[in-house]
């Protein structure tokens, strides 16, 4: 099997949407000799905030000397990214190979596997080749009924709820207890369990309107029905925050001076709960230090979160694409560019809670390039464009990714505006490289 192959086999499973369930993924694992129970796992489930966590975490245990697996979605240039091991993508050929392993046994299968419970058993065989000492696996979607669930308690360190928000109600439930206690089914019996809680980078007018009272009431008690430690990240103990778009500096505790490269207000938040999830570890028998952390937290890259991805004009990538990520992304323009307005260039899902989304938007936004993201589920850049202009901003709706980028960098130069690309992650890898279309063009020209 090559490389091509093996992502057309997986894209290609016989898709009937999302059908949360563990018993396609128990038997698919059964099948391949159980791979999940010869690893140990960092489990992380949250609406927003867990990839970042995610990153962090791994980045930090591989500056300790673990060999650390880190399971992640969606991608965002290149199928690879989705399993990693010392920070490196799986290789074409080894990911053709696993993919070769693992396709007769759910072939096999009467009930046959979603793609995600493909990706995730894939992702497991290749991290037990690779003899991971620990993964850290990001849940897909939900935490009781998702995949990546399969994991035994044994198999787990800790387990971690960054946060919650207002997404996937129509599989998870419509109101915040109701998406928590779904998320709170990756706690397990006697397995520590740590809950972002909430904190103040969004600031008190978020338009979420989320009780995280009520939330870590639903979570503590999951967790004394599993009789399983709870913990909550105490955001007082994080001080001295300054944030630039380059990244950010914060005292946590008795830790002085940290710096996080990662950008965005919201990231220092991310990583009181990276740190507080380090404590637990060390408690488990894991062996960070502060060392360790400065040099995991300084080197991290988790690209589409307020990534800056061209200074000439300034263009900037953040993957919000739900009321709340959208509320930090906004809130991180406030922070930077105080009393500018920006121009924007978006495109969402159109199951999202779009309406939300767009009066916040609007807060910053100037005008917009609206865009359909390619995904089955996007809304039209027409009538998202005219959600905007009903909002009193300027928009227009452009056929394609690059034709938008190349309208919008052309009016930021021409304005001297800042354009923040916002709404889906879905759309990152085109606009990445229509930024790069656009510089390349305007260096031949400068050059002739």
């Amino acid at each position: 099997m090559t490389y091509q192959e093996a992502l057309d086999y997986i894209h290609s499973v016989s898709w009937k949407g999302s059908r949360p369930g563990l018993s396609r993924i128990t038997e698919l694992c059964r099948r391949l000799g159980d791979p999940q129970k010869e690893l140990k796992f960092i489990h992380v489930a949250g609406t927003n905030g867990k990839g970042s966590t995610s990153a962090m975490l791994s980045s930090i245990l591989t500056a300790a000397g673990y060999r650390v697996g880190l399971y992640t979605s969606p991608f965002i240039v290149r199928f690879n990214e989705r399993m990693r091991v010392g920070g490196q993508d799986i290789p074409d050929d080894v990911l053709a190979d696993v993919t070769a392993h693992v396709r007769p046994h759910a072939d096999a299968m009467t009930d046959v596997p979603t793609e995600f419970e493909l990706i995730t058993a894939i992702a497991f065989e290749y991290f037990r080749r690779e003899k991971c000492d620990v993964v850290v696996l990001e849940v897909g979607m939900g935490g009781r009924l998702d995949s990546t669930n399969v994991i035994l308690p044994e198999a787990v360190a800790l387990s971690i709820i960054t946060g919650i928000a207002m997404d996937h109600t129509a599989f998870l439930g419509d109101t915040p207890e109701a998406i928590a206690r779904e998320k709170a089914g990756i706690i397990k019996r006697g397995v520590p369990i740590l809950f972002g809680g909430a904190h103040e980078a969004v600031g008190s007018d978020t338009m979420t309107a989320i009780d995280h009272r009520s939330v870590a009431a639903v979570i503590r008690e999951a967790a004394n029905t599993q009789g399983a430690d709870y913990h909550e990240t105490d955001h007082s103990r994080l001080t001295h925050v300054s944030c630039a778009p380059e990244g950010a500096t914060f005292s946590f505790g008795n830790m002085k001076d940290l710096r996080i490269s990662l950008p965005g207000v919201y990231q220092p938040y991310n990583a009181a709960t990276v740190l507080t999830a380090v404590e637990i570890l060390n408690k488990q028998g894991f062996s960070l230090d502060q060392d360790h952390i400065r040099k995991g937290l300084a080197s991290v890259a988790w690209p589409g979160r307020f990534e800056i991805l061209c200074r000439d004009p300034l263009v900037i990538s953040d993957g919000g694409h739900n009321p709340e990520g959208v509320d930090a992304a906004v809130a991180s323009i406030k922070t930077f560019y105080q009393n500018e307005t920006i121009y924007l260039l978006s495109g969402v899902m159109a199951d999202k809670d779009f309406h939300v989304m767009v009066r916040r938007m609007c807060e910053v936004a100037e005008r917009v390039f609206t865009v359909r993201p390619d995904n089955s589920r996007a809304m039209d850049a027409d009538a998202y464009a005219e959600v905007f202009r009903a909002e009193g901003v300027a928009a227009q709706g452009y056929p394609t990714v690059e034709a938008a980028v190349h309208a919008a960098m052309d009016a930021c130069k021409e304005n001297k505006k800042a354009l923040l690309t916002l709404g889906s992650l879905y759309m990152y890898g085109d606009v990445k490289a229509a930024v790069e279309t656009y510089q390349a063009s305007f260096s031949t020209s400068q050059v002739s």
